[in-house]
């Protein structure tokens, strides 16, 4: 059965671009809900419950309940503790600046050379064609945050792998990041889901729309008199290939 996920982050209200994001998502078949919310110092309840409302609003559902990443975070200290014990990982005490701050915990990184020993290449499936790949030539990507003990990448890939996902639809803006997840499912043994990247929602200056530049919301275009038929009709006209 063809599974595939939303999962927003409750960092900002949703705006036309997750308007746009959500119908690709549930358009393409049975689809659950996810709040990644593993960004505390951003992540905030009210943004949650906006989340929920914007999305029925607009007229889509999904399952219960909706897995929230932060209730779960010993699962991905796990994965980062397996990975470290077979010596895949490192210890990288640089700050922002460069230098060495060891007054803080560590990040924990992955240690490409280690991981991909015996690895010449690998493939996946994106928006329909076989992708391949060297991972020797990956940057060590960040398994683990100092402050939280974790990472967009493990997160991700490990619910993705407990919740049965087979096809992953996002925007193409996150296609670069897709070689590292295949890296990780291949490292722990999951299965690898088929990738679907879609086009985005720019800004009149050519910049993706955010929350952190505080982009039309999907809330004020509401209150403007739009229609969820409306709003959905505008974000399909205004994305970009």
């Amino acid at each position: 059965m063809t599974l595939t996920r939303f999962a927003p982050s409750p960092t900002g209200l949703l705006h036309l671009g997750h308007a746009f994001a959500a119908a690709q998502a549930f358009g393409f078949g049975p689809c659950l809900l996810r709040i990644e919310d593993i960004d505390h110092s951003r992540s905030k309840p009210e943004f949650t419950d906006a989340i929920f409302e914007d999305l029925r609003w607009l007229g889509f559902d999904w399952l219960e309940p909706v897995r929230v990443q932060s209730d779960h975070l010993s699962d991905y200290h796990n994965v980062v503790a397996d990975l470290t014990e077979r010596g895949l990982t490192y210890e990288d005490y640089s700050s922002r600046t460069g230098s060495e701050d060891r007054t803080r915990p560590p990040t924990i990184k992955l240690n490409i050379a280690n991981a991909t020993e015996g690895l010449a290449s690998l493939t996946y499936q994106e928006n329909g064609q076989t992708r391949t790949f060297d991972p020797n030539a990956l940057p060590d990507p960040t398994l683990a945050r100092r402050d939280i003990g974790t990472s967009y990448h493990i997160a991700v890939t490990h619910d993705d792998a407990l919740q049965g996902i087979t096809d992953i639809v996002r925007g193409k803006d996150l296609a670069g990041e897709t070689p590292i997840h295949v890296l990780i499912q291949t490292l722990m043994g999951w299965p690898i889901p088929h990738y679907h990247h879609h086009s985005l929602i720019m800004e009149s200056d050519g910049k993706k729309m955010s929350k952190r530049r505080g982009s039309q919301t999907i809330a004020s275009l509401r209150e403007s008199g739009l229609s969820a038929t409306d709003i959905l009709a505008l974000a399909k006209a205004r994305a970009t290939n």
